[in-house]
């Protein structure tokens, strides 16, 4: 086997794989839990599955309502369609099989999101607070409209609950939580993907100048 080929299989693997994980662990979530419900992961208080969904960026952040949502999603299919041709220009050329992981985590991120915010506002019933689960392909329709999706995050991992200590100025006696966002696997394999992007990779960004 050629390298090119090679490097194909381990891109494409990469990219199936998170992006089964992925939707497999939302649709659990989404099917099983009511919104804001939660339990411990192994019996450890920092460590916990909690259903909540967004509608905007990574981590649980907003943007700019429901038109915000609406560009955010535009923007995440375009960057995904650049991705692609980024992946495909660094294997003709065989670049390094390390740098093309680390776009491929990022590009099965970014997918795995998208497939949140295009589809699951027409195949899922909302998920409402200690209500029922929601009902995949509900007779009565999906709560949303293509691209208006929400992003099912689940993974929280509060290691650090605390109060600043009362002297600081501006925080003091605010609560200081550590880490506070709740995200997914499509969030962690971006993370990672851009992780290993600055930390091996980052001559990958210098000009040819610069070289």
């Amino acid at each position: 086997m050629n390298k090119k080929a090679s490097q194909t299989r381990i891109v494409v693997a990469i990219i199936f794989g998170v992006l089964i994980i992925d939707q497999i662990v939302k649709i659990w979530i989404k099917t099983h839990l009511s919104y804001g419900e939660e339990f411990l992961i192994l019996g450890q208080e920092w460590a916990r599955i909690h259903f909540v969904e967004n509608e905007g960026m990574a981590f649980g952040l907003s943007f700019g309502g429901a038109w915000g949502k609406l560009i955010l999603s535009l923007f995440r299919v375009g960057a995904a369609i650049f991705l692609i041709y980024l992946i495909r220009s660094l294997i003709k050329i065989g670049e390094r099989t390390g740098l093309l992981v680390s776009i491929a985590l990022i590009f099965a991120g970014a997918v795995g999101n998208i497939i949140d915010s295009i589809f699951y506002g027409l195949i899922f019933s909302a998920s409402t607070y200690h209500g029922d689960p929601a009902v995949l392909f509900p007779e009565s329709g999906g709560y949303g409209s293509v691209l208006m999706g929400k992003v099912v995050d689940m993974f929280y991992f509060p290691m650090i609950d605390t109060t600043w200590p009362e002297w600081l100025p501006f925080i003091g006696g605010d609560r200081f939580e550590f880490f506070r966002p709740v995200f997914n696997v499509a969030d962690s394999a971006i993370t990672v993907g851009v992780f290993l992007l600055l930390l091996f990779y980052r001559d990958f960004f210098k000009s040819k100048k610069e070289k």
